[in-house]
């Protein structure tokens, strides 16, 4: 808790985002609510992921080199700000009149366009607010955020939804948006560094270099891939509660809920492994025991053993997830901070997609029980591989040059 106690910027910041995270998962449960009243299809639905995901991943690289060469603070609240005008368009037409579907999808395209801007300026924000050895305290505040805002968010969302109509869940997004320009407008200025990046695709490109020949950063990213892409879980299991647990819906609504409340319970707790001067070590042994964790859920004989390698999972993911960025955040120079976090953002946003693919695709061959185990192996052999051949991962966390 030291960061909330001893930097009011950070304080402010992480309140408004904290408060923008539930409305952002509020708003995702009104728009799912709001297509398929329209359409009564799933490809419309899942048409939602899309218009969120592929403006991440299309101009994330490109919105990363623009951070590095602007002040970040001011491109925050431009892209926020542009968030929250897309916020407000969604409340009117909720309101006074429903867009049609292929409308609705083109304002949340819109919305993921300026996310793809602001995510990687917030991840800079970080190392410039804090001292070093507050650092992964601060990333795991962010985390008990995300994990609160997945756990409350849609439950909050579907009541307002019910109450009050999608017009008044969209029009809390935008004031929860409004909560984080205001903890944003009061952060110092945030140039990038004594070297811009350069304009263009030879920004990015410098960018990636970086990544490519930094063993720390390189292997970091490598090990969120191995986490996600070799063994997510979530498309399993609708296949699994079938096949090992009765078919029973109470079971399946309890398997995402187990893992947040791992990750919840791993923040909370976070002060017991965020101090430890290793931490790529830490992240390595949090990716292979979630790999661990998952195999034992694939062999689980019954519902409660498995919810437990869940919740297990769920707290292994957290620890990763705080180490890997305490990682990347000490080992990157100040002017390439947006490049990076770009990096780690579509990794993030794409990994757990194409994983749940894979997941998918296994288990159409094998059983959902296989395509967990056999990706909780991969996840364990591929942490495996990182580990011996980035020895770098195991030293204690320096300032970058």
């Amino acid at each position: 808790m030291a960061p909330l106690r001893e930097s009011p910027p950070f304080r402010r910041l992480w309140i408004g985002q904290t408060l923008s995270g539930f409305g952002g998962q509020m708003t995702l449960v009104a728009v799912m609510f709001q297509i398929w009243q329209a359409t009564r299809s799933t490809a419309w639905t899942g048409a939602v992921g899309l218009a969120q995901a592929v403006p991440l991943v299309a101009l994330g690289l490109f919105a990363g080199s623009l951070v590095d060469r602007v002040d970040r603070r001011r491109f925050y609240l431009l892209t926020t700000s542009g968030q929250t005008v897309c916020s407000l368009v969604l409340a009117l037409q909720g309101l006074f009149g429903h867009l049609p579907p292929a409308g609705l999808l083109g304002v949340v395209t819109a919305q993921s366009c300026f996310a793809a801007g602001g995510g990687p300026a917030s991840r800079t924000f970080i190392p410039r607010l804090l001292p070093k050895d507050q650092v992964a305290a601060g990333l795991a505040l962010r985390r008990i955020a995300f994990q609160g805002a997945m756990l409350v968010g849609p439950a909050l969302g579907g009541l307002i939804v019910g109450g009050i109509g999608v017009g008044g869940c969209y029009l809390v997004d935008a004031l929860t948006f409004a909560a984080a320009l205001y903890g944003a407008s009061g952060l110092p200025p945030m140039l990038p560094g004594d070297e811009p990046a350069r304009p263009g695709l030879r920004g990015v490109l410098d960018g990636l270099a970086f990544l490519v020949r930094t063993p720390v950063i390189r292997g970091a990213l490598l090990t969120d891939l191995a986490v996600t892409v070799l063994s997510m879980p979530v498309s399993l299991f609708p296949l699994i509660n079938a096949e090992r647990f009765g078919d029973d819906p109470r079971t399946l609504g309890f398997f995402l809920t187990a893992i947040a409340v791992g990750g919840v319970a791993a923040s909370l707790f976070s002060g017991t492994f965020t101090r430890l001067p290793r931490p790529g070590l830490v992240m390595l042994a949090g990716s292979a025991a979630w790999g661990a964790a998952l195999t034992l859920f694939g062999l689980s004989p019954g519902p409660w053993t498995g919810l437990a390698c869940l919740v297990l999972a769920g707290a292994a993911d957290t620890v990763s997830v705080v180490a890997r960025g305490t990682v990347v955040q000490t080992h990157t120079p100040s002017e390439l901070l947006g490049r990076v976090g770009a990096a780690e953002q579509i990794v993030g946003q794409a990994g757990p997609d194409l994983g749940n693919l894979r997941a998918g695709l296994v288990a159409d061959a094998t059983s959902g029980a296989a395509a967990a185990v056999s990706g909780g192996l991969l996840c364990l052999g591929a942490v495996a591989a990182v580990a011996a051949t980035t020895p770098a991962l195991r030293c204690p966390a320096v300032s970058p040059a």
